[in-house]
């Protein structure tokens, strides 16, 4: 479908006339053209070449990378290029970062955004990374849950950040093998939303079913919808039936209402996450 500014469909656009377009299999980027063609198999086919060419550059070898091993490989002299996967919430996020992250080349190493789009971390992503020797940066995104099991099988670390200048200045620690390793944060669990209640001089209350791990009173948590990170905080409170809990395990249900926001539906995933400290590994 295509539809004009305000939501009417139309037919026929002309030039200079802004348009939404239904029906696409991706976001595109800004600047992409768009072609018209008259047979649909044909437009099926030089899409689906286009997207093969992008998926195949810079295949190299199968060892898996990390921000560790790219200050140990500079310190030995065993390191030239270092390839990148990008995704993010919206285009002009992924475009911003990607070009702060090309502007970090230097003599010793090349940096190369092999893939970029917009929306979740998937698996083609990681099987990208798998062969093309690349570390997965997500930028207000997380990784589907087929996807993270697929990154832990193949040793490909997925980075994700919050803020721009977080992203931009851990990779260009790395590359000069400054990398302080510290703190690690590790996903406690998650839980999907299955009903919301609204209630006076409370706020919103999400009904959920605990579907990994255990969520726990205390933890640190995001709210993700489709993919997308909408807001991270703290958890208001945490029952089971009309008791206060301290935690709810993989399997049963609670109630809980997130400190701050209430922008809460069905279907959205809160994600429980801490921050543990760990030794660096050379």
């Amino acid at each position: 479908a295509m539809l004009d500014e305000r939501g009417n469909r139309i037919k026929v656009a002309g030039p200079s006339t802004p348009v939404s377009l239904l029906g696409l299999d991706g976001a595109p980027t800004s600047g992409d053209r768009f072609i018209v063609m008259d047979d649909e198999r044909e437009a099926k086919q030089i899409a689906a070449k286009r997207l093969q060419l992008q998926r195949e550059q810079s295949v190299r070898s199968q060892k898996k990378m990390t921000l560790e091993e790219i200050g140990r490989r500079l310190k030995v002299g065993d390191f030239k290029e270092l390839n990148i996967i990008l995704r993010g919430d919206v285009d002009g996020s992924v475009e911003a970062l990607s070009d702060s992250l090309q502007k970090l080349t230097t003599e010793e190493i090349q940096v190369n955004i092999i893939h970029k789009g917009v929306g979740q971390i998937s698996e083609s992503d990681i099987l990208l990374a798998t062969a093309s020797d690349a570390i997965v940066i997500g930028f207000q995104v997380r990784p589907s849950a087929q996807a993270r099991k697929l990154a832990e099988k193949e040793e490909v670390e997925i980075r994700m950040y919050s803020i721009i200048y977080d992203a931009i200045n851990e990779i260009h620690d790395a590359m000069e093998g400054m990398l302080s390793a510290e703190v690690k944060e590790e996903i406690m669990g998650s839980a999907e939303i299955r009903e919301v209640f609204k209630i006076s001089k409370v706020g919103t209350i999400a009904g959920c079913m605990v579907l990994d791990g255990t969520i726990e009173r205390n933890h640190d948590i995001r709210v993700i919808r489709d993919g997308v990170v909408l807001f991270t905080g703290k958890l208001g409170s945490l029952k089971r039936f009309k008791d206060d809990v301290k935690d709810v395990r993989q399997g049963f249900e609670c109630g809980l209402n997130v400190e701050k926001f209430n922008d809460i539906q069905a279907g959205d995933v809160i994600e429980a996450f801490s921050h543990i400290e760990v030794k660096r590994k050379l």
